[in-house]
Parts: structure tokens; sequence; C-alpha cells
């Protein structure tokens, strides 16, 4: 476990600085805290929300022992290894044996979309749960009542690791007591409760569905991130897994009741697809700026999890561990280069605001290609930390992280819907705004970036080059 345990963190460690989305706005808002906690930052408050915000607690802590720069390295180690030995130990309780030949899978899955676009929280509680879903699918008497010991840190990480818990938890124990032949009923009333969750969120809340056509988020999409390349690897874990299965089952054809260790699972897993047919992939509370959104995609993890409970139910084979850990090779060595290339975007915008006065506001619009799926505009907010401000970083505006801004501050955008303008080059500048600088991408080649003082009236972005886009 030590050994996997060291292997599985090298990304952590393999450049500079983390490169997963959403992770440089979370950094630099810890930093934002430090200041407000000393005064020297009047308009902004630290708010106290319930819910999706147990990483930023533990970065901020962290962060007051170790300094910010250790704080992040261990977070993100610590989630990850988390989510990892959450998902093996769900696997093992689900096929009553550690897979360990599933290590290279699980590892890609804990690299996957969810951890490269940051969302560490989301991240943290689906970890959790299946830790505590693990307690209750094997628990012996009163053992499965440990798992509400995790509730509070599952909710306080995200409520959707809350909910997916005790939806899975119920069917798992009804499915328990039912013939394998009524387990069929058992789906359709699983269908059936989605369906009017859908219909409840769509009449109680402003939903926004899936553009892209669905059969696509089936799990391997966790695995597509940078390019079309990585397409390459979705297809091979396909493969593998059709064959293998096959080959399991044709091989234990004889052997009386084999089958059941792959029944609860293949429910599972057709009842989070059918989740992701239906479900919006997003939902907005009135009143609220930001929406709960991208739930479609983030669902997928747990598809990808699934997939590899039902892989664990196959009797281990050596070339399993072979096959699955060629194209983890293939993976990481992709992921490598790509996070390489974001870590030198990075150091470019460390060198640019460099250039500037300290404490200026900073703008920025940094388009990904289209092909990409792994956001890369929040590499300005932690360049920002201990030199400037990141004037359009959306978490004071969202209104659903610790950092609020009040109208007027001079460190951070109140209203969202400009920082949503703002991160789309769209944004017209106001004289309040006055004096910042916009970060821009300035030529065909969508890495190379600059930076020019901004004038009132003006598009923040109108020089901004976007081949791809």
């Amino acid at each position: 476990m030590l050994l996997i345990s060291l292997l599985l963190l090298i990304p952590c460690f393999w450049h500079r600085h983390i490169e997963a989305g959403d992770l440089g706005s979370h950094v630099y808002n810890a930093w934002l805290a430090q200041l407000i906690e000393r005064g020297h930052a009047p308009g902004l408050w630290i708010a106290h929300p319930s819910s999706n915000i147990l990483f930023d607690y533990l970065l901020s802590t962290l962060a007051k022992i170790f300094g910010l720069q250790i704080a992040e390295r261990l977070s993100v180690a610590l989630a990850v290894l988390i989510f990892f030995w959450g998902a093996f130990a769900l696997i093992s309780a689900a096929a009553q044996r550690a897979p360990w030949f599933l290590t290279p899978a699980l590892a890609m899955v804990a690299y996957g979309w969810t951890f490269e676009m940051g969302f560490f929280n989301y991240y943290i509680s689906l970890g959790l749960s299946f830790f505590a879903l693990a307690i209750v699918w094997r628990g012996i008497g009163w053992e499965p009542a440990f798992a509400l010991a995790l509730v509070p840190f599952i909710y306080l990480a995200h409520p959707l690791g809350v909910f997916w818990l005790i939806s899975a938890a119920v069917y798992i124990r009804v499915a328990s007591f039912l013939p394998p032949r009524f387990q069929v009923l058992l789906i359709l009333a699983a269908a059936a409760s989605v369906l009017l969750l859908r219909w409840y969120l769509s009449h109680h809340f402003v939903v926004d569905m899936e553009n892209d056509p669905l059969y696509l988020f089936n799990g391997g999409d966790q695995f597509v991130l940078s390019g079309n390349r990585y397409k390459i690897v979705e297809a091979l874990l396909g493969i593998f897994a059709v064959i293998a299965i096959a080959i399991d089952i044709i091989a234990r054809r004889r052997e009386r009741n084999f089958w059941r260790a792959y029944l609860i699972p293949l429910q599972l897993y057709v009842i989070a697809q059918i989740a992701i047919f239906l479900m919006p992939d997003g939902v907005r509370i009135a009143n609220q700026p930001a929406a709960l959104a991208l739930i479609t995609e983030r669902q997928t993890s747990l598809s990808a999890v699934l997939i590899c409970c039902l892989l664990g139910a196959m009797l281990p084979r050596k070339w399993h561990l072979i096959v699955l850990a060629g194209i983890a090779i293939v993976f990481f060595a992709f992921l490598y280069q790509d996070t390489s290339v974001i870590n030198r975007m990075e150091a470019q915008v460390e060198h640019l605001v460099k250039t500037l006065p300290p404490d200026q506001r900073v703008l920025a619009t940094i388009l990904k290609p289209d092909e990409s799926r792994v956001l890369v505009q929040h590499i300005v907010d932690r360049a920002c930390i201990s030199h400037c401000f990141s004037y359009g970083n959306y978490e004071p505006a969202s209104a659903v992280f610790r950092i609020r801004a009040l109208p007027g501050n001079k460190y951070a955008m109140s209203d969202f819907e400009d920082v949503a303008s703002m991160e789309a080059g769209d944004y017209r500048v106001q004289p309040e705004d006055l004096p910042a600088y916009q970060i821009y991408q300035c030529s065909e080649d969508w890495t190379e970036l600059c930076i020019r003082p901004l004038e009132a009236g003006e598009l923040n972005d109108q020089l901004g080059v976007h081949p791809h886009n």
C-alpha cells in the first residue's frame, strides 16, 4: 500500500506547480483569506458555508503550518489518496477481494477529468463516500453505523457525495434481500426515482440540460482530457473491459453462481447512466448568482469507479495487470506532456505580473483549444499570490465559496455576470476598474501570453488571438 501510494502521488510532484483547473483559484483564495484575517483586504469578507468547503479548510489550515506552496501539495496529495483508496475499498467490498490488479486503472480514474478540472471538494466527497459505502456494504452487526461518522465530512466537502452515498446504500441494502430475478424491478424503481427528481428540479429551479451527446458520458470520458489523443486511452480501456469480462465469463461458465458478483455493480452502473441521461447538467437556485454546473461530467467519476467494480468481479489474472499498466503508462505520458505545457504558461504569467508594480489588478482571458476539456484560466490566480490581485477571480462573486466581495472593493469583482464576461473576453472596462492590466493570448500559438494596461470603455480581451476557438 505504501509503494502504491508513493507511485500514485508522482503527478503531484512532477512539475513546479500542480496543474488542475480550479486548484489555482483555491490556493489564491486561501491567500486572500490570510489577507482578510490580517485586515489587509477591506471590502472582502469570509463567509462560512455549510458545504463545498472541506478542501479549502484543509488547504488554509495546512498553509498556516507549512505555507501555501507546501500546503497545496499536501492537500492535493491527501485528496488523491482519499479518492484512490476509497475507490479501492468500495471495489473490495463489491468483489470481496482486494483488487490489486486494477490499481493502474484506479490511478487513471484518480487523475481523470474531475481531478484535472480541480473540483477537489467534490472529489474528496466521493472518496469519503466510497469508504462509507464499503462499510455499509460489508459491515456486520453495528459496523455499518460507523459510516455515519463520515457523513458530516462528506457533506462539508460536497452535497452530491451525500446524495450518492444515501442512494447507493439504500439500493445495495434492499437488493441484498431480493432474489436476483426481482432486482430488475428495483432498477425500474430507481429509474422512476431519478425521473421524479428531475421533475422536481425542473419545476423548482432553473435547470440546464447537457448539450453534448449523452452516450459520450459513460465513464470512459474521464480519461479524455487535453486532446483527442486521449480517446486512444478511452478506447483501449473499453476494449480491455469487454474482452476481459468476456474471457472471465467463458472461463467460469461452469462455476455455480459466479455471475452474482457482477449483479449489483452492474445495476449501480446502469442506474448511474440513467441518472446521466435524465438529470440536468446545471441547477440554479433563485437569487443565487452561480449554478451547480457540470453535473453530468461530474457523475462520470462514479461511472468510472463502478466500471472498476465490475472488473473487480473477475478472477484476477497477471495479464490484467500487465495490460492495464501499459495503458496507464500511455495515459500518464500524455498527462505529463500536457501539464508541462500549462506549467510553462504559468511561468510566463509569473514573469508578466512581476513586470507590474505591486498590488495591481489583473484580468485574464485564456481560452483552451476546442479539443481540450480542461480549463487553464486559473493559472493567473496562483501567479498573483503575494504580488497582484486577480480581479476577475470567480469565487468571491459566485457566493458559494468562503471569500465574498462587497461592491466597490478594489480586489475582486462582485458581480458574477461581469466575471463571466471577463473570462469570455467581452467585459467592457469601467473607469472604477482602473488601473488594471489584461493578460491575453497574443499569437496563433495559444500558449503565448502577453500583458497590457486596460482603458475605460474597451473590451478587456479585444487584442486576444484565439485561433482554435
